[in-house]
């Protein structure tokens, strides 16, 4: 009688076990899905979106939900302010008053990371020395 159960334990155990497998299999799928489809909108937006006459230059927040922006369209730039419920349009800038910045600097993932990292260590370094000095 003791094996009979020992049996169905063993047999219970390896369906559990099987079961929890699928489940996971599943799951982890499911996110894969998921992740494929986000990045296929994400592309497939940016295409939608790419337009070679109108630009947005700079943005300004001015107050809650109000923004002054200049924007590019084709070859007038103009200064816009941006409320909740409209937009009205303030002026026209000639292009020699604006002032160019420089070109974002793009960094990689492991380039901020190691910023990151530097900065956790100087913010962690620096309460030990200041404890040092209270010291004395």
């Amino acid at each position: 009688m003791m094996l009979f159960t020992c049996g169905t334990v063993i047999a219970a155990s390896a369906g559990s076990y099987a079961q929890f497998i699928t489940v996971l299999f599943i799951f982890v799928a499911g996110l894969g899905v998921t992740a494929w489809t986000t990045r296929w909108m994400a592309n497939y937006q940016k295409q939608q979106y790419v337009n070679e006459n109108i630009e947005v230059i700079e943005t300004t927040r001015i107050a809650n939900n109000k923004y002054i922006q200049i924007i590019r369209a084709g070859e007038k730039y103009m200064v816009i302010a941006v409320c909740k419920d409209t937009v009205t349009m303030l002026g026209e800038i000639p292009e020699e008053q604006l002032k160019e910045k420089p070109p974002a600097q793009r960094l990689s993932f492991k380039e901020l990371l190691d910023k990151a990292a530097i900065k956790t260590r100087a913010v962690r370094e620096e309460p030990k020395e200041k404890q040092m000095n209270d010291e004395k």
